[in-house]
């Protein structure tokens, strides 16, 4: 059952999104990821559609991975939002880098292995108060799953 808000002027300034992780809300109505199915979601007693803030249609960007040449730390991180509530962009781009520069490049498990220190970076470790991450920041209590995929074996074949 969900809550419904009235929009008032000062909800359509910027920002459009309030809050942050999971507690993100467009328009201070609804959690992101639960109005991007929604097509006639409207605010309650009222005439303002949230389709206007929310898209239905996903961002697709293609990546030419046969027209480059990747070692074999180039890789690809996929992972759900128990991984990137918790870590930025940067945190994950520099623990893989660290984690797959100390493996040796045969080792057939670096990925997964690599893919494992994520998901206990993100989760963090247990304290008297709860899971904890660095800086003393809160793991993540959602589910987290992370696939560490190498992109040489797109380079062109010759």
């Amino acid at each position: 059952r969900g809550a419904y808000k009235t929009i008032e002027d000062d909800d359509l300034k910027f920002p459009l999104i309030y809050g942050e992780g999971k507690k993100a809300r467009v328009l201070a109505t609804i959690g992101v990821t639960r109005g991007l199915g929604d097509h006639n979601l409207k605010v309650h007693d009222s005439n303002i559609y949230i389709k206007p803030f929310l898209s239905c249609c996903p961002e697709v960007r293609v990546y030419p991975l046969a027209q480059c040449e990747h070692g074999a730390d180039d890789v690809l991180v996929l992972g759900t939002d128990g991984l990137w509530d918790v870590l930025s962009n940067q945190e994950v781009a520099e623990a893989v880098t660290c984690f797959l520069a100390n493996c040796d490049p045969d080792d057939q498990h670096r990925y997964t292995m690599a893919a494992q220190d994520l998901i206990m970076r993100a989760r963090g470790v247990l304290k008297d108060r709860g899971w904890r991450i660095s800086n003393d920041r809160l793991g993540s209590g959602d589910d987290i799953s992370v696939y560490i995929i190498p992109l040489m074996y797109g380079n062109k074949q010759n």
